[in-house]
């Protein structure tokens, strides 16, 4: 199969679909992979290295795109792109569709065969393409809370740990999967005060097991999110429906009642966003005010950290990519069942039930 790898044209995204390593796998099994010249730049992967491992250079996106009968990316296509889009071709990709009406439509208007990292499963139920991403998201969320709970930045002026005589931060991480597991796991290395809450009781023990009492594990409903939020110096938001848009747990009204310089990541704000006016920002503007306090709104976090990022990226895609390329959609579903809840769309028909459930399809 013809594999194409098109340079990503989100702000300040910094991965790439595939690591030179994982262009050699598919070369040797005896696909083609074209990557546009550039593509793995950002996250330090000359165009050489590509090269070296059999993949064919080109030097623009549509040929990347328009030579492919595979195109891998790492984030949705943009406007810029859904001209690429057409009817014979197997797009894999983080989509998050259930929050983008319009990127659903473009990819059903070309009748394109789509598929989400996001949502395939393995045999356990878990979310094996999305929990490396959010395993760095959650990391993320702390470290760049932190950086924004700086006074030049607008935040707090609270250092996360403290020192002797001072009080640490105090940590509110909302959601205790993967992105919150990681999250806490930051915040608490960094001798932060730390509360996760879940709905979960089973999730909260874990968490009192592992961390033997020393985090805060409470049962998440409106009263208890109020209480904890209001003397909150950083709050990540860390909620996930699989596929579906994310329910707002935060109010403005509650937000408007929290401590100035409080700063808010909302690493669910890809799909939607768990905070009432959440928006999507960028690396280069990565946050907003909301009555006085910061909301970081970055949907590609682990852009910045680009080539961990697409190394591990490439290490969970890449035997579903070998399994479509060998012998197409329907056979790598039969082989790995857990492809099935990724397929998105096909042949103008809009297949997965949460989008459709989000749009009232």
């Amino acid at each position: 199969m013809r594999i194409g790898i098109p340079k990503e044209v989100m702000n300040s995204e910094g991965r790439v679909a595939l690591s030179p390593g994982g262009a050699g796998t598919l070369v040797a099994d005896g696909n083609e992979v074209i990557v546009e010249r550039g593509a793995g730049e950002n996250s330090n992967f000359p165009d050489g290295e590509y090269a070296a491992h059999g993949a064919r250079l080109v030097d623009t996106a549509a040929e990347a795109w328009n030579d492919a009968e595979l195109v891998l990316k790492v984030k949705e296509p943009l406007e810029s792109e859904y001209g690429f889009l057409r009817e014979d071709l197997i797009l894999f990709a983080y989509l998050h569709l259930a929050a983008s009406r319009e990127v659903t439509d473009a990819l059903l208007d070309s009748k394109t065969t789509a598929l989400a990292y996001e949502t395939v499963t393995d045999s356990r139920g878990g979310l094996p393409l999305l929990t490396p991403m959010s395993q760095v998201a959650g990391r993320l969320a702390v470290q760049e809370g932190a950086h924004h709970l700086m006074s030049p930045k607008g935040g707090r002026g609270v250092l996360l740990s403290g020192v002797p005589g001072t009080a640490p931060a105090k940590v509110v991480v909302l959601g205790g999967g993967q992105v919150g597991a990681s999250a806490v796991a930051m915040a608490h290395g960094l001798r932060a005060d730390v509360t996760v809450l879940d709905l979960d009781p089973q999730v909260l023990a874990r968490f009192d097991d592992l961390y033997q009492g020393h985090v805060r594990t409470l049962l998440s409903d409106p009263l208890t999110i109020e209480a904890q939020l209001l003397d909150a110096d950083l709050v990540i938001g860390a909620v996930l429906v699989a596929g579906a848009r994310t329910p707002t747990l935060v109010p403005d009204s509650l937000v408007a009642r929290m401590r100035p310089g409080a700063v808010l990541v909302d690493v669910a704000v890809d799909q939607g966003g768990c905070f009432e006016s959440s928006r999507k920002t960028s690396h280069d503007a990565p946050t907003h005010p909301v009555h006085g306090t910061l909301f970081y709104g970055v949907p590609n976090m682990p852009g910045a950290v680009a080539n961990t990022s697409t190394r591990a990226l490439t290490s969970a895609t890449l035997p579903y990519v070998r399994a479509i390329a060998r012998a197409g959609v329907d056979a790598a579903i039969d082989r790995h069942p857990g492809l099935e809840p990724g397929l998105m769309t096909r042949g103008g028909t809009l297949v997965s039930r949460p989008v459709a459930e989000a749009f009232g399809r």
